[in-house]
């Protein structure tokens, strides 16, 4: 995936000492009802689309920005669905880094759905019931922006 030249940055001095960034991910749907995947590049999955912030970028307004330069899709964000933290990530270079996630449902409002980036291999639209292989948090996301329930996180622990 494209690293943003601020974390370039950041990783200049850092090294790839572990880095606590920002993340979206945005769980689009059109008027049909199916949802927008991407198959990424780096290890060939397919999941929802997903980014990160700019400085002082409004995490809706990234979600939008991801959205439509990854996939030539317009959406409209309807509310946040999901909240967590992930788990540390290493990369093949040795940067490490952990997201926390804010999970946003969308609407499509136009565009067509392509690779529109060197991000994806492939973009598509698939019905709910109809998806490819994927990981369970991917599916996770899907399934809360499929709800009606509050916005989902981690409750916290009793200690």
């Amino acid at each position: 995936m494209a690293t943003p030249d601020f974390i370039r940055e950041i990783r200049a001095t850092a090294g790839h000492q572990l880095l606590w960034l920002p993340g979206v991910s945005a769980v689009v749907f059109d008027d049909e009802g199916r949802v927008l995947l991407g198959q990424r590049t780096d290890n060939h999955q397919w999941t929802v689309i997903t980014g990160i912030p700019d400085p002082g970028e409004q995490p809706a307004e990234c979600a939008v920005r991801e959205v439509y330069e990854e996939t030539g899709v317009r959406c409209v964000p309807e509310r946040v669905v999901l909240v967590r933290s992930g788990r540390e990530v290493e990369y093949p270079n040795g940067d490490r880094c952990q997201f926390m996630d804010i999970t946003f449902r969308c609407r499509a409002v136009g565009g067509e759905a392509r690779v529109n980036d060197d991000e994806s291999l492939a973009v598509g639209w698939f019905a709910v019931d109809a998806l490819p292989v994927m990981r369970e948090r991917q599916l996770f996301r899907i399934k809360q922006a499929l709800s009606d329930e509050p916005t989902w996180f981690e409750t916290m622990s009793s200690e």
